[in-house]
């Protein structure tokens, strides 16, 4: 296979990876309530999820090329999968939140592949891109880890609290 087809097959990959990003946080926004700041923070990530979507979307359009619809699908349905996992969990803020420390490392190593394949095929817009976007990952990544011994108090401290809900 030549450099290009990997790269090409590599970016529609990270449009798929972004359609399960996006699918997993609006499910896990969707269940959480007593947790604001971790709120908050996916939130927000889910704006940049979209946004970069649409950056990766601009990629596959000026490369002539079409994102996968298949791999899009199986992102989707792998995401709903997890999240359909994690509503029976009695720890499901504390797993989703090291789940998401996990993913968004992933991401990371992921853009970082794409930014030396980008490189390689002298694709320098898509390697600004890609670097874009893996700031935002990064971001997100330090504030998962920065934040999760926070949330994981919160959490024990609910739900060692009678009458209260701990897991959303």
């Amino acid at each position: 296979m030549a450099f290009e087809e990997n790269y090409l097959s590599w970016v529609r990959d990270a449009h798929a990876m972004e359609i399960q990003a996006e699918t997993m946080l609006e499910k896990m926004v969707d269940r959480l309530e007593h947790y604001p700041a971790l709120i908050a923070r996916l939130q927000l990530h889910l704006q940049e999820t979209r946004q970069q979507q649409a950056l990766l979307q601009s990629v596959i359009d000026r490369l002539n090329t079409s994102n996968s619809t298949f791999k899009d699908a199986l992102g989707k349905m792998a995401a709903i999968s997890q999240a359909m996992g994690g509503m029976f969990a009695d720890d499901e803020v504390v797993k989703g939140a090291i789940c998401g420390y996990a993913f968004e490392s992933f991401e990371i190593a992921c853009y970082t592949s794409l930014i030396a394949a980008a490189d390689v095929v002298g694709d320098s817009e898509g390697a600004r891109v890609f670097e874009q976007i893996r700031e935002q990952e990064i971001a997100m990544a330090e504030w998962s880890l920065i934040n999760l011994p926070e949330l994981t108090e919160q959490f024990l401290m609910r739900d060692a609290t009678p009458g209260v809900e701990a897991k959303k």
